[in-house]
C-alpha cells in the first residue's frame, strides 16, 4: 500500500486552497461541487495529494488517510483475516472501488483501487 492522499475537512475552502497553493506550492488537480460539499484535490511533489472538503456538517481537521492498493478485494480479505473490521466496503465509486476502516487511534483509513 502507498499513501495516495490525506483528507482534511476545512472551514473555508477559498482560504484553504489559497494557503496550500500560494504558501506550500500545491496545484489544483481537480475540483468537485456536490450538493452537500465542495472538494478540491491538490497535488504537490510526487504522487501524494491533499484532499480538501468543505462540508458544514463535518468536523474540521484530519478526516482520513487514503491508501492506493493493487487488488482491493484481496487487501480487504487479508485485513479481515487480521481482525480489521470494515465500516464501508468494498464499494464501487466513480473512480474505482474503496473501503474504509479505523486505525487504533480512531483515524479513518480508506483503501482505494483506481480504475480510472
Amino acid at each position: 500500500m502507498k499513501i495516495k492522499y490525506s483528507t482534511l475537512i476545512v472551514k473555508d475552502m477559498n482560504e484553504s486552497v489559497k494557503f496550500y497553493t500560494e504558501n506550500l506550492g500545491f496545484a489544483i488537480d481537480s475540483e468537485y461541487h456536490l450538493p452537500h460539499a465542495t472538494i478540491f484535490l491538490l497535488k504537490g511533489e510526487g504522487e501524494t495529494m491533499v484532499e480538501l472538503i468543505e462540508d458544514k456538517e463535518g468536523e474540521i481537521g484530519l478526516f482520513s488517510i487514503g491508501m492506493e492498493v493493487e487488488d482491493i478485494d484481496e487487501t480487504v480479505e487479508n485485513l479481515k483475516n487480521n481482525g480489521i473490521e470494515f465500516i464501508i466496503g468494498p464499494t464501487e465509486i466513480s473512480v474505482g472501488k474503496m473501503a474504509l476502516f479505523k486505525d487504533p487511534n480512531d483515524v479513518n483509513i480508506v483503501i482505494i483501487k483506481h480504475d480510472k
